[in-house]
């Protein structure tokens, strides 16, 4: 289970920061950066974990327990973003977008995998599989996917067939042939390859 041990181990304010979104061939890429108080989490955080290891349910209680304990901050790249820089650069921009909205800025970011945004101006640590290990990032991660999936079902209403409110706009089968189906929405990153396949076969979807 995640803890607070590499928090402490850089002392002062740490920022868990995590991103939400990288795969799917649709929407946009979401992070979120969180600062815990040490001294002051409920007993609610119990069982807080990598938001992947938790149910939607878990994932919405631990979500409203963070916003009324937590100082958190939430960014996004949008799809025009991800086809212009590549998904690698729109998640480090996500996270820095995440990290420049906290309520005060850390002294210092755990961030989850092993690349971190550039120019923070503070110190920044990268833990791969770090919302396993680290308490902050899995709070991140919660919120970065609680955000990431309500704005898929709102997308999931405007524009049904594809399955966004189960597939989150991943690639499952479903999407896939609904891709088929009825071809490529805006919100569709054009860069990754099943939905360049989509304009290359049928180019009025350009």
């Amino acid at each position: 289970m995640p803890d607070l041990s590499h928090e402490h181990r850089l002392g002062g304010r740490v920022a868990g920061v995590d991103e939400v979104g990288r795969g799917p061939l649709c929407g946009p890429v979401v992070a979120a950066a969180v600062i815990l108080d040490p001294r002051n989490l409920p007993r609610a955080l119990a069982g807080l974990d990598d938001s992947k290891r938790l149910t939607p349910q878990r994932r919405e209680q631990f979500a409203v327990v963070l916003q009324g304990c937590a100082m958190i901050g939430v960014g996004a790249a949008s799809v025009a973003e991800i086809d212009g820089i590549n998904i690698l650069q729109a998640s480090m921009l996500a996270m820095r977008r995440a990290l420049a909205v906290l309520p005060a800025a850390p002294d210092a970011a755990l961030i989850d995998g092993n690349r971190a945004p550039k120019g923070l101006g503070y110190p920044a640590e990268t833990l791969v599989k770090g919302d396993q290990l680290s308490l902050s990032i899995a709070a991140a991660s919660v919120i970065a996917k609680v955000v990431r999936d309500r704005a898929m079902l709102l997308l999931a209403a405007r524009y049904p067939g594809y399955g966004w409110d189960r597939n989150a706009g991943y690639g499952t089968a479903e999407h896939l042939a609904a891709l088929l189906r009825l071809g490529a929405t805006r919100h569709h990153r054009r860069s990754f390859a099943p939905v360049r396949a989509i304009f290359a076969v049928d180019p009025s979807q350009v």
